[in-house]
């Protein structure tokens, strides 16, 4: 019986954790950052103030804990992608498509808000995770002859992600997927 106990407190801690994280990214979408109380969060959320704060001492570790969760999600994503069946060179066009995509929708991100997210470890330790996997399928698209091998993979590496983070300017999802087709024919062998 009590491992059942605790098994449904921790399903509740995370229902409500995962409720509060929601909430305060609608509210901070809705009214920007400088807008949002943990009052108007705890009442939004369906919870009391108390409560909220025993899971968070303030608006900003919310929107971080909701920001790492993306994060993870993001990469996750990439993963499923890297990981599925077919040649390096189609795990490495689906991978760069959407980590292209991810950042078009980072768009919208800008300034206070942007700081606070972007800064800390969460990001760094993802970035150089990212780096990894995508010198991975690098690696493998020069073993398989889809990518040229002239040029060093951690090089590559950087190029595809410095090319692709011009996506966060973009309007439309096909000039997205022009952005990408350009970045693959720079990885493409030299003839």
């Amino acid at each position: 019986m009590p491992k059942l106990w605790n098994e449904t407190i921790e399903e509740h801690r995370r229902a409500v954790r995962d409720a509060v994280l929601e909430t305060t990214a609608a509210l901070v979408a809705e009214q920007g950052l400088r807008g949002v109380t943990m009052s108007r969060i705890a009442e939004q959320s369906g919870i009391g103030r108390a409560t909220l704060y025993k899971y968070f001492p303030d608006v900003e570790s919310i929107m971080v804990a909701w920001h790492e969760r993306q994060i993870a999600g993001h990469l996750d994503q990439l993963a499923a992608l890297r990981d599925r069946p077919g040649t390096p060179g189609e795990r490495l066009q689906a991978v760069l498509e959407a980590y292209a995509f991810i950042q078009q929708q980072r768009h919208g991100h800008g300034g206070e808000f942007s700081a606070l997210m972007h800064r800390g470890d969460h990001v760094a330790h993802a970035e150089q995770h990212l780096r990894q996997f995508i010198r991975s399928l690098l690696v493998e698209g020069v073993e398989a002859g889809d990518v040229r091998d002239d040029v060093a993979p951690d090089e590559l590496t950087g190029y595809c992600l410095h090319a692709l983070a011009a996506a966060g300017g973009l309007t439309s999802k096909a000039a997205v997927r022009r952005l990408v087709v350009v970045t693959l024919s720079g990885l493409r062998p030299q003839d």
